[in-house]
C-alpha cells in the first residue's frame, strides 16, 4: 500500500487509516449504535494485516471507550501502527459533552488518553474542534508544550478554518488538518485544501464515504431501522432533500465501480484521495468483512472523465 509523509512530520502513513469513531459503541450523543468490542478488535487487526499502518480515534468517542478498544486491539501486536487521537471535548459523569481548550483541561485529556491507550507517547495529537474559538491560542500553546515535553510526537488540527489555522501557525507549526471531505461535502476544496497544499500541512480526510451513505449499502429501509442512538438518524445528510441526491450519486458510483471491479465505497474514497492536498483518508470499519469493501481504494485511481461524471451527478 502506498505511503506518504504527513505534512512536516516523519510519519510515513498509508493511504487509508482505521477510523475508530463507531468503535466507541452506543449510549453517547454521537454514537453509531451498539458495537461489539470483539468485532472492533478483529477489524483493527484485519486492517493491520492488510497493511494499514495508522489508527485514528478521539477521547470523546464512546466517552473514552474507543481509545480503550484500540489499546486492547494492539495488545501483543509486534509491528505497532501509528496512533492518532484528539482533545477539546470533555464530558461529565452524566455523559454530557462539553467544549474546552483551557491549558489544564488539554493536559488532563492528554494524560487520560495516554492511560486509556496504554502508550508512552501519542504519534499525532489533534485539536478535535476549535471551540471555544477564543481559547484556540491557549489550547494550541498547550499542545505545542506537550510536544516539547515528548508526550506527543506531532500536533494537528481538525475542523479548522483557514483563519484559525493561520492563528495557530503563528504559535507553532501545524502537522495536519483533519476535515470532513467527500463527494457530498466538498466545501474544504475552496480554501482549506489549497492552503494546506501550499503550507506543507498534511490532510487526513474524514468521512469520505459520508458515514456510510456512499457505500451502496445504505437504503431508506436500512436508515429507518438504524438504532435510536445512531447519530445518523439526526444528520441532515440522511434526510431529505440531501438523501435523495446522495442515493442518486451512489448509482453513478456503482456504475463506475462495476467497470473496475470496485465497490461504490472504494470509488467514493478514491475520489477524496484524488485531490493533491489529501495525504490519506480515514475509513470507518465495524467488522473485518467491511474492510473488503474499502481496502481497494488505496491503489485505485479515477480518470478525469469519471471525476467529471461524479461532479455532474452530485449537483
Amino acid at each position: 500500500m502506498r505511503k506518504r509523509l504527513l505534512g512536516n512530520s516523519d510519519l510515513n502513513i498509508t493511504a487509508l487509516g482505521v477510523g475508530a469513531w463507531a468503535m466507541g459503541g452506543g449510549g453517547w450523543a454521537f454514537g453509531w449504535g451498539p458495537q461489539e468490542d470483539e468485532q472492533s478488535i478483529a477489524s483493527i487487526r484485519a486492517a493491520l494485516d492488510a497493511g494499514i499502518n495508522w489508527i485514528d480515534t478521539a477521547a470523546v468517542y464512546g466517552l473514552g471507550h474507543s481509545e480503550e478498544v484500540v489499546a486492547q486491539a494492539l495488545e501483543g501486536v509486534t509491528a505497532k501502527p501509528y496512533v492518532f487521537t484528539k482533545c477539546a471535548r470533555i464530558w461529565d459523569e452524566s455523559g454530557k459533552i462539553g467544549k474546552c481548550l483551557k491549558r489544564d483541561s488539554v493536559r488532563r485529556e492528554c494524560e487520560a488518553s495516554l492511560r486509556r491507550l496504554k502508550l508512552d507517547v501519542i504519534d499525532l495529537y489533534q485539536m478535535h474542534w476549535p471551540e471555544p474559538d477564543e481559547d484556540v491560542e491557549e489550547g494550541w500553546e498547550t499542545m505545542a508544550k506537550l510536544q516539547e515535553e515528548g508526550k506527543v510526537r506531532w500536533i494537528g488540527v481538525s475542523n479548522f478554518s483557514v483563519a484559525q489555522m493561520e492563528r495557530a501557525r503563528d504559535i507553532a507549526p501545524i502537522t495536519s488538518l483533519q476535515p470532513p471531505y467527500s463527494i457530498m461535502q466538498p466545501e474544504i476544496e475552496s480554501e482549506g485544501l489549497p492552503f494546506c497544499l501550499g503550507s506543507n500541512i498534511g490532510v487526513i480526510a474524514y468521512a469520505p464515504m459520508k458515514s456510510g451513505l456512499l457505500t451502496g449499502k445504505m437504503t431508506r429501509e436500512r436508515l429507518a431501522n438504524l438504532p435510536e442512538d445512531d447519530f445518523r438518524r439526526r444528520s441532515p445528510f440522511f434526510q431529505e432533500p440531501i438523501l435523495t441526491r446522495a442515493l442518486g450519486v451512489v448509482e453513478h458510483l456503482k456504475a463506475i465501480g462495476e467497470r473496475h471491479g470496485r465497490t461504490p465505497g472504494e470509488v467514493a474514497i478514491a475520489w477524496a484521495l484524488g485531490h493533491p492536498a489529501v495525504t490519506a483518508a480515514i475509513v470507518g470499519i465495524r467488522t473485518p468483512e467491511q474492510l473488503k469493501g474499502v481496502i481497494g481504494a488505496a491503489e485505485f485511481r479515477l480518470s478525469e472523465a469519471e471525476v467529471e461524471e461524479i461532479a455532474a451527478a452530485s449537483k
